[in-house]
This record gives C-alpha cells, sequence and structure tokens, in this order.
C-alpha cells in the first residue's frame, strides 16, 4: 500500500502559558520538544493507520525562542517511509498575536515505528509515501542518508555499510 506525504499532514496550535516558560520568559525547550512529538506522532498514525511510537528525535534545532503568549504553530508531515518505521519532518514557529508577526523557530526529524495492535505491539511494515512537490521530493530524498546517520551512531550499521551517506560525502568533495 502507498500513501501520499500529503496524506500525512498535521497542523497543531498551542498557546504559551506561564507555565510553559523559564525564568527568561521563553517557552521551556522541553514543552516544545513534548508538543513536537505529538504532532509527528499524529503524522506517523496518520500515515500507518496504526499506533506508532516514537524511535527517535535527531537534527533538533533551537533558531528562536517563542515567548509567554505567543502562540506556536506545528506542522508535521512523513517525509519516507521504510519498512516499519517512518521519518517525520517537523517544523515549529511561534506567532506574536497582536502584531501578527510569524517567525521559524525549530525543526526536527523524528523517527516513530508503526506497531502491530494484536500482536503485543510488535513493529509491522507501514505504507510506503509517494512524495509529489519539490519540497517532499527532496526530504524524501534526503531521508534515506538521515536514517544511515542514526543508524551508524545507534550502533545498528557499521559506516562501512553506510552507502547513501559515503556516497553524499564523496559527491561533495
Amino acid at each position: 500500500m502507498e500513501k501520499k506525504a500529503s496524506e500525512s499532514f498535521i497542523i497543531m496550535n498551542e498557546m504559551v502559558m506561564p507555565n510553559d516558560t523559564n525564568h527568561f520568559g521563553n517557552l521551556i525547550g522541553g514543552r516544545l520538544m513534548y508538543w513536537m512529538d505529538i504532532a509527528a506522532a499524529m503524522s506517523a498514525m496518520k500515515h500507518s493507520n496504526l499506533p506508532c511510537m516514537t524511535a527517535s528525535v535527531d537534527n533538533l534545532s533551537f533558531k528562536t525562542p517563542i515567548k509567554l503568549g505567543n502562540i506556536v504553530h506545528i506542522e508535521a508531515k512523513v517525509s519516507r517511509s521504510f519498512n516499519t518505521s517512518m521519518e517525520i519532518h517537523v517544523r515549529a514557529w511561534g506567532e506574536d498575536p497582536l502584531s501578527k508577526y510569524v517567525y521559524a523557530s525549530n525543526e526536527a526529524y523524528f523517527t516513530f515505528v508503526a506497531l502491530d495492535q494484536n500482536n503485543n505491539h510488535k513493529p509491522i511494515p507501514a505504507p510506503l509515501l509517494i512524495p509529489e512537490t519539490e519540497e517532499e521530493i527532496k526530504l524524501y530524498e534526503g531521508a534515506l542518508r538521515r536514517r544511515q546517520l542514526r543508524l551508524v551512531l545507534a550502533g545498528k550499521m557499521k559506516a562501512d555499510d553506510a552507502i547513501e551517506l559515503k556516497a553524499f560525502f564523496s559527491n561533495n568533495e
């Protein structure tokens, strides 16, 4: 079975309240990561029609803090599916609701695993992904390199076996 990347698209919004902030009046990073994880989970479940579990988070970049009273906009979409795992690209923006100023805040790649509901929650194949837009194709093509890097760093793949990753570095010399 195959599904379009657009079918997994999620938009989630939250308002930054006092209990969400640090002593600088900025959204606590862990709270944003929590919200991003929820958005990524919804995207993975929407793609797979199965319960899913977070397997990893990487390349979480904190660019601009989000202030107390601002609105957080989180977008998540599956960028590629492998066998049982799916990579979800997540972006977060802040918005000052009074001035309507919207600014990029964070970005990350989450990996989720689809789980069988009837077999002790064992990993189960997820639908293949069909990228359509130029951005979806770019994310899709880069996902294999990101996956190989994750596996090498986790000790689940030998660096010599990371062919896509090695090709990326040898082509850019």
